[in-house]
């Protein structure tokens, strides 16, 4: 809970800032107002904590806490990446109070105990998103990546209120413990308008982590959004929708399991197999990883359909193996843009000759997103597949492994390109202390993890 309140007031610190005109002290103050939001979560750790004064809306135990710390990671992360983006900005101030007001939304996202908290947390997460797509004022492109966000996740807003109001008027709570019980108790007794009010969330949800077939914003928003706003929307939000959607399901749906698993079950098929096969037919390296991030939500579907003791901890490690990933490649990908001015597979051609840590960063993150051992990845989706076996889902597994095969292809495009391809233009790329610095952490978070994947999951035993 600590955690929440420190990064609520940073953004109110953010928006005071130019105000007050201690503009340039901000990044130091985030950033180490992040460490310390890490340490509370640390802190709180088997200390749950339920405040009556919430009237027991927002639960933080080790579920939430965990998750907690992945958003404050990944977006520290984040800070250090996109240090010069957020330098030449004027609305530097804005910038970092949307930033951590998404990342406050996110939070409540993993720590909620009553519906009425997940809406809040989805819109707290999500309206300044909206603002950060098209913050590009003078490019159309990001213009139209705003207005499609904000009017398709408007509509997911829709469908996951409606469902709520169809759980509500079967349970009469919005409170998930005591939901639990009243559907655990009468579960051959639901009318039929619950079930459709599950299979409304699950839309809503679909959205959010991007699964087809609700995935059509995703790459028109990625590709129009500035790469730094891309790179942040592309994790946090998976990490924050994905906890939150194991959450209700665990807690609340797993008595019911039979009428709202084959939705899912075709929902993550059709997302791995679209996902995977579109990918490779990319050009735009941006447009590329919105498909593949497509294709993630579906292996973390898994998870969500196989709900028991091992799928908080895969869906954990999954999520943060994915966003340290993605954060190395987006990382790679600015540094890319700035001397390209376009994000073609072709930009990459030779990067290895004009910077090699670059080209390493690059190597490392597509051989974890691929799932290619002994990176963070292979192991993400070994226990993931392990998760789904185990609860007897045997032919969605080969499904999703075919599909992984598929995603091999266009990971190794990036990496040929960058090693064996000749460069037409060999001029060398100089990278910031900040920027080598984030790079080094990427490759070190993605090798340990990928090393020592069983103390992450030793917090979910």
């Amino acid at each position: 809970m600590i955690t929440l309140f420190i990064i609520s007031l940073l953004g109110i610190i953010a928006l005071l800032a130019e105000i007050l005109n201690f503009r340039k002290l901000l990044p130091v103050i985030t950033l180490f107002g992040i460490l310390a939001a890490i340490a509370a979560s640390v802190a709180e750790w088997n200390n749950p904590m339920i405040i009556p004064a919430f009237n027991n809306m927002l639960v933080f135990d080790n579920y939430a806490l965990a998750f907690s710390i992945s958003l404050c990671l990944i977006t520290f992360l984040w800070f250090l990446m996109a240090h010069h983006y957020l330098e030449i900005e004027t609305a530097l101030s804005d910038h970092y109070a949307l930033i951590l007001f998404s990342l406050a939304g996110a939070i409540v996202m993993t720590a909620f105990g009553n519906l009425v908290m997940l809406f809040l947390g989805m819109e707290i997460l999500s309206i300044p998103l909206y603002i950060l797509a098209g913050s590009r004022k003078t490019d159309l492109s990001s213009n139209e990546a705003a207005f499609k966000y904000f009017l398709l996740g408007a509509f997911s807003a829709g469908f996951l209120l409606f469902g709520i109001t169809l759980i509500y008027g079967a349970t009469g709570t919005f409170q998930l413990s005591q939901m639990n019980q009243y559907i655990t108790q009468h579960a051959n007794e639901m009318p039929a308008f619950f079930y459709a009010g599950i299979i409304l969330i699950v839309s809503g949800l679909a959205f959010k982590v991007s699964a087809a077939p609700f995935h059509f914003w995703a790459p028109d928003v990625y590709q129009g959004s500035p790469n730094m706003i891309t790179a942040f929307m592309s994790t946090i939000v998976k990490i924050a929708a994905f906890a939150g959607f194991y959450r209700l399901f665990s807690t609340c749906f797993a008595s019911v399991e039979s009428s709202w698993s084959q939705v899912v079950w075709i929902i993550a098929v059709i997302t791995l197999l679209l996902g995977n096969i579109t990918a490779i037919q990319q050009h735009s390296f941006k447009r590329m990883l919105a498909y593949s991030g497509i294709s993630h939500a579906g292996y973390l579907l898994l998870a969500i359909l196989a709900i028991n003791t091992q799928s908080a901890g895969a869906i954990f490690l999954y999520t943060l193996a994915y966003s340290i990933a993605s954060i190395a490649a987006f990382a790679v990908l600015e540094e890319v843009f700035k001397l390209k001015g376009n994000d073609g597979i072709s930009a990459f051609n030779g990067l290895a000759k004009r910077n090699p840590l670059l080209a390493f960063t690059l190597t490392i993150s597509m051989l974890s997103l691929a799932g290619i051992p002994p990176t963070a990845g292979f192991f993400a989706k070994y226990y993931i597949f392990n998760t789904a076996l185990s609860n007897g889902y045997f032919w969605l597994v080969i499904i999703a492994v075919i599909a992984s095969l598929i995603g091999v292809y266009y990971y190794f495009k990036l990496i040929i390109a960058a090693w064996f391809k000749p460069a037409d233009d060999e001029t060398l790329i100089q990278l910031s202390f900040m920027h080598k610095l984030l790079l080094v952490l990427t490759i070190l978070l993605t090798l340990a993890l990928g090393l020592f994947p069983g103390y992450i999951l030793t917090l979910f035993s």
